[in-house]
């Protein structure tokens, strides 16, 4: 079991919000000694390769090899969640020491609860967003089955954000949100 953390970020957003990028941004202000950024798309993508036959490195990159099984590891991740909603989370945090966790791709509100019931206070909830526009000019096209599925819509309503991060390209304004987010943080240290 990982050690008790002090804050636990759950980060949600679209798909080129820019989640794992503000994760990095904040990461490498407190350093990976005092911060580590969680996956819970890791375990997925790992047993999912295992199981199919796939190349694990592959499916972690943003490349068109991932984009090809895309579908078909939401829909095993999901069946997976039903039996055990806990099943990739619990495996995402086990052996952590860092006392800051960012969880960069939180999508489901099954992910949120989990954290919640096991850890408390110590999680709060933040979405990253940016318009349309700005995740387009990021490569993003809207995919039928991707994009209107509860992986990428799950947490667009009924959760309580504590903190919301525009990120549209604008350094000085994303700057000047995670330095707030930032003092929250170094308060729980």
């Amino acid at each position: 079991m990982a050690q008790t953390p002090k804050l636990i970020l759950l980060f949600s957003g679209k798909r080129k919000s820019g989640k794992d990028f503000v994760a990095e941004e904040i990461q490498s202000q407190l350093g990976p000694d005092v911060c580590t950024i969680l996956r819970l798309s890791e375990p997925l993508k790992e047993q999912y390769a295992k199981e199919h036959g796939l190349d694990f490195q592959r499916l972690l990159d943003s490349s068109s090899y991932k984009e090809t099984y895309r579908q078909d590891m939401i829909r095993w991740g999901e069946e997976r969640r039903q039996t055990d909603p806990g099943f990739f989370c619990r495996i995402v945090v086990e052996g952590v020491t860092q006392p800051i966790w960012i969880v960069s791709d939180t999508r489901r509100i099954s992910d949120v609860e989990w954290f919640q019931d096991v850890y408390g206070d110590l999680v709060k909830v933040v979405r990253v967003v940016a318009t349309e526009e700005t995740r387009k000019r990021r490569a993003w096209v809207f995919v039928m089955g991707i994009d209107d599925a509860e992986s990428e819509c799950g947490l667009d309503q009924g959760v309580p954000y504590d903190w919301v991060i525009t990120n549209d390209g604008d350094q000085l304004s994303l700057d000047a949100q995670l330095e707030k987010l930032l003092q929250f943080i170094h308060s729980k240290l």
